[in-house]
């Protein structure tokens, strides 16, 4: 019994792990951007006609990204948002964030970005695990969300940890359902239904709650385990699609369950020597996925990579062979 249990272990040993199978994404493009007040890129979206992206340094402004030329320039759209709704996080939570946007800048902490069809902006603010509406003409505005979304979340054992609530947003083109991406200990999917005015779970707002730590590629300098994380989300055709900071892929999910269909990998391009930042973290915090590709944008933490670049990174990448709704 114990050889044929050892036989057992030794043939599953030599099986090729799920990241051997991802396929590589391949890099066409990168562009630096200049005129990004603060840096820290945290979220990326394709609305009307533009690329736009957000900083978590940034409460006040995002910016429209000119892709005219291989340096990209950021121009700003200046915004006012009112007063933050109460959404259920506990005091000790929620002070803390407040300090440390007093020290380093973006009391908010916008950390996603994502449109709908009819050409309203939404940004997650962290600090607060609420939603802001930015409408085409008309003032900015907080959604309306139920309390119990924080609550069934908390209860999942996700939203307990400084700096670890929503890092990422998702809206259908309908602007009636959003997803919420829980950065980490635990990482989840979270999904709102607007119903009238108000944003509802309906039949529950949790639709994913993982724990635990992921190997990160073996192209990362001291690669170690690191907690599962989400660092964004994107809705393309149907799908949720996962940026996966740590694990350096891109993984298509189903809308409903969260369940991960497939993954690729990116880590062959983006941990070229000359690439790779001093951090023992990825820095990619953002996610745009379109048909031909992917727009994946860097939050460097103002810390400048091997080849000295310290600005703001955007990086093109190839749809894969197949399109993205291939199946293994």
């Amino acid at each position: 019994m114990i050889r044929l249990l050892l036989a057992a272990l030794l043939a599953l040993a030599a099986l090729p792990s799920v990241a051997d199978e991802w396929p590589e994404l391949q890099l066409v493009a990168e562009h630096p951007i200049d005129g990004m007040r603060a840096g820290n890129m945290s979220g990326l979206a394709q609305c009307r006609g533009s690329l736009w992206g957000v900083s978590d340094r940034d409460d006040d402004r995002i910016y429209r990204l000119d892709q005219q030329a291989s340096v990209w320039r950021a121009e700003p759209l200046l915004f006012n948002p009112p007063a933050v709704p109460e959404s259920g996080l506990p005091w000790g939570l929620k002070t803390r964030t407040w300090l440390a946007g007093l020290v380093r800048g973006g009391e908010l902490d916008f950390e996603g970005l994502t449109c709908d069809k009819a050409g309203n902006l939404y940004l997650v603010s962290e600090a607060h695990a609420a939603v802001l509406q930015l409408p085409e003409a008309g003032e900015p505005g907080w959604l309306k969300i139920d309390s119990a979304m924080v609550r069934q979340a908390r209860a999942s054992g996700m939203l307990l940890n400084f700096n670890a609530l929503f890092e990422g947003l998702a809206i259908n083109p309908a602007g009636d359902r959003l997803w919420l991406a829980a950065e980490r200990e635990r990482r989840g999917l979270v999904a709102i239904e607007r119903q009238q005015s108000v944003w509802s779970c309906g039949r529950g707002c949790v639709l994913l709650s993982e724990a635990g730590t992921e190997m990160q590629p073996a192209q990362m300098p001291n690669a170690r385990p690191r907690s599962r994380d989400f660092a964004d989300l994107a809705w393309f055709e149907g799908k949720l699609f996962t940026l996966e900071r740590n694990a350096y892929r891109i993984c298509r999910r189903d809308v409903d369950t969260g369940q991960v269909e497939r993954c690729w990998s990116f880590a062959a391009d983006a941990l070229v020597e000359h690439r790779r930042y001093d951090q023992p973290f990825g820095v990619a915090e953002a996610l745009v996925i379109d048909a031909k590709g992917a727009w994946v944008g860097l939050d460097n933490n103002e810390g400048a990579r091997a080849d000295g670049e310290a600005r703001p990174i955007v990086w093109r990448f190839a749809a894969p062979q197949g399109g993205w709704s291939a199946k293994p």
